[in-house]
């Protein structure tokens, strides 16, 4: 009887160590689980907080831009999408017609304002969220060999200090003259201007994809 009652006790201790050692075993589980899930749940947030950071260093870049016959507005099209950069349309207030552009005319509107240095027509509308821009570039048509007022009244509406701009333009014959340098002049004085470029009027992606190469700047892809 009494060694019937010991065995009993011995199975009941095998029993009661391995209740335990499972117990300790779940237990170790749970644990590296939820250390797991906790790596996992840092792991998210970590990326998420990459992309974002990601996501804001990409918008920084606008292409602002003037056109009354369509060739710049071209050129900043071929720009936006090449950079994945934000777009912008300059217009006037009161629209350039054809008579206004006829620069044989010495009293067509454009004669007038390119004559007059303080000339600055009315910009319908503005860049809202300037400050999110690190980068601008800036597209005009050469007008008597300088950049339209327009262009002027728009670089000296907002503060570009810290911000980088890269001026194009586009024309069927004269170059890019002086016009950044005069822009230049007009603007923050810590903004920093990049040499401008210029295309004719039978401008191409690739000729515009070409030039952005050359200024190392990066958008969204």
């Amino acid at each position: 009887m009494n060694g019937i009652k010991k065995t009993g006790i011995i199975f009941c201790a095998i029993l009661l160590l391995a209740g335990i050692s499972g117990c300790s075993s779940s237990t170790e589980d749970i644990i590296q689980k939820q250390s797991e899930e906790k790596i996992t749940t840092q792991e998210k947030k970590d990326k998420s907080e990459t992309e974002q950071e990601s996501s804001e260093e990409e918008r920084n870049i606008l292409v602002a831009y003037f056109s009354c016959t369509g060739t710049t507005k071209k050129a900043a099209e071929y720009a936006s999408d090449i950079l994945g950069a934000d777009l912008y349309e300059i217009t006037s207030a009161e629209a350039y017609t054809a008579e206004d552009l006829d620069y044989n005319d010495d009293n067509s509107r454009t004669s007038i304002e390119q004559n007059d240095v303080t000339a600055r027509p009315q910009i319908n509308g503005s860049v809202e969220n300037m400050d999110e821009y690190d980068i601008i570039l800036l597209g005009y048509p050469i007008w008597w060999g300088k950049a339209p007022r327009i262009i002027s009244s728009f670089v000296e509406s907002y503060d570009f200090d810290g911000k980088t701009i890269v001026p194009f333009c586009t024309s069927g014959g004269s170059g890019f003259g002086s016009s950044g340098e005069e822009l230049q002049k007009m603007c923050t004085d810590n903004a920093t201007w990049k040499e401008g470029t210029r295309f004719g009027s039978d401008v191409t992606r690739e000729a515009v994809e070409e030039w952005i190469d050359g200024l190392e700047v990066e958008g969204k892809e």
